[in-house]
Formats: structure tokens, C-alpha cells, sequence
């Protein structure tokens, strides 16, 4: 079983609350926050592998805080949750970098797949940006 960081940012704290027990008794560490600032302020502090996103907050919204945090951090993979209505913002957030995004209320087992194959394509993201950075070492020299 894949094991691996995920933060949950949604300002539904009822949500947030639930997804994070769920996914800790799935045996993955698990964080959750309601807001994109808060979100931003946890990760300068804190990795995360896979990020689950609400594309509708109060204040800075998912958009805007899936561009910063592509900017800072940008092998992390972001999944956009998005509202009924709102399947142009989840568009928008795949231009901007997101792995993919999924429609609320999504199954417990279908967001767990997703999220396992964003953590997966991380992994090989990171392992290739680490051979090119090798390769590039050994023409300096």
C-alpha cells in the first residue's frame, strides 16, 4: 500500500474533518485546513506529495492558490474538487497544473485512486528532474 503526505483544503470543516480521518485510518498522513492561506502557510513549512483542492473559498480561491503553490512547490500534485457548476474552474486548474480534477461529493475510493496516481506521477517527476540534474552535472564537468 502506498503510503504518502496529502493536505486536504477545503472550508467546509466538517469535510475537511472527515477526508483526514478517513485517509489516516487508509494509513496515509493526512493534514486538512480551511483555507488557501492557511494551506500556503502549512506548506512553507511542510511537505506534501498530493494536495486535494477546493476550487470555491472564501477569500483566495483554489485557482489562485493552486498558482502559488505550483510556483513554490511545483512537483507537489494538486487535485481540484470542484462544485457542481464549476467544471470550467477544474479546466482552469489543469492549465495551471493540476494532476486532474474530480466533482464533489466523490467516492472515498475513487479520490483514493486518483490521488495514488498523482503521488505515482510525482515520484516519477521527481526521479527524472533528479537524473536530469545529474546529467547536467556530468557535462559541467
Amino acid at each position: 500500500m502506498l503510503s504518502y503526505r496529502v493536505l486536504i483544503v477545503d472550508d467546509e470543516e466538517e469535510f475537511v474533518e472527515t477526508i483526514v480521518k478517513r485517509l489516516k485510518d487508509r494509513g496515509l498522513a493526512a493534514e486538512g485546513v480551511t483555507s488557501g492561506r492557511q494551506a500556503l502557510d502549512l506548506m512553507e513549512t511542510k511537505d506534501f506529495d498530493v494536495v486535494i483542492l477546493d476550487v470555491k473559498m472564501p477569500g483566495m480561491d483554489g485557482i489562485e492558490t493552486l498558482r502559488v503553490m505550483k510556483t513554490r512547490r511545483p512537483l507537489t500534485e494538486v487535485i481540484m474538487l470542484t462544485g457542481h457548476g464549476s467544471v470550467d474552474s477544474g479546466i482552469q486548474g489543469l492549465q495551471l497544473g493540476a494532476y486532474n480534477y474530480v466533482m464533489k461529493p466523490v467516492p472515498l475510493d475513487e479520490l483514493l485512486e486518483q490521488m495514488n496516481q498523482a503521488y505515482e506521477r510525482k515520484l516519477i517527476e521527481e526521479d527524472r528532474k533528479s537524473r536530469d540534474e545529474g546529467e547536467e552535472a556530468a557535462h559541467s564537468h
